[in-house]
C-alpha cells in the first residue's frame, strides 16, 4: 500500500452513504474516542445532516472536516479534522480515525502531513495539537512521526460516554517564526 494512493478533502453530499457504512463498520473502535461524531452518523439521515454541518463549518471557519479517501475508487477510510480552533493565538487541534482495514499503513501520518501543510500555508495558525491517551499507540505514532512533541499530560481531559474521565497527552507542533 502506497500513501501516494490517498488524498485528503473536502466531504460531499453524494459521501453520505459510504460516510454512514464506514462509521458502522468501525462503531467499535470509534465509540470511545469519537462517541459524538458517531452519534452525528448514526443514520443515513444523520449524516447527510453531518455532512452539510461539516460543510458549513468550513464555510464559516469554525471546524474543517475531511475525508481520507483511496484516490482510484474514492472510498473513504477516515477523517481529519481541525477542531477547536483559536484565530486570537492561531492555534488548532487535529483528530483524526481511521478504518481497520487501513490501521498501521502510514495512511493517517500521510493525512496528518497533507492537514499540517493546509493549517500552516492556507489557515495561518502556528501552533497545532493532537490530544491523544497513551494508550492509543498509533495515534502517538503519528503525532511523533509528524514531527510533533509532547508537551504534558491534561488531567481528565476527555470523559468517554458513561465512563470516568481520562488523562491525555498533549503534543504540538509549532510552525517556524
Amino acid at each position: 500500500m502506497k500513501t501516494e494512493n490517498y488524498i485528503v478533502d473536502k466531504l460531499q453530499p453524494i459521501d453520505s452513504n459510504q460516510l454512514y457504512q464506514f462509521m458502522s463498520d468501525n462503531k467499535e473502535r470509534l465509540k470511545l474516542f469519537f462517541p459524538v461524531t458517531l452519534e452525528m452518523n448514526s443514520s443515513l439521515e444523520k449524516t447527510e445532516a453531518y455532512i452539510s454541518i461539516k460543510n458549513k463549518e468550513i464555510e464559516e471557519k469554525t471546524n474543517f472536516t475531511f475525508a481520507i479517501r483511496d484516490k482510484k475508487n474514492h472510498q473513504i477510510g477516515g477523517l481529519i479534522i481541525i477542531k477547536k480552533i483559536d484565530w486570537d493565538k492561531n492555534q488548532g487541534e487535529f483528530a483524526y480515525c481511521i478504518g481497520s482495514e487501513l490501521e498501521g499503513k502510514g495512511v493517517t501520518s500521510f493525512a496528518v502531513k497533507e492537514m499540517i501543510n493546509f493549517a500552516f500555508e492556507e489557515l495561518g495558525l502556528k501552533t497545532i495539537q493532537i490530544i491523544s491517551h497513551k494508550t492509543n499507540f498509533g495515534s502517538v505514532k503519528v503525532a511523533e512521526n509528524n514531527g510533533f512533541v509532547w508537551q504534558k499530560t491534561l488531567q481528565n481531559e476527555f470523559t468517554p460516554t458513561n465512563e470516568t474521565p481520562l488523562d491525555m497527552e498533549l503534543y504540538e507542533l509549532y510552525i517556524e517564526k
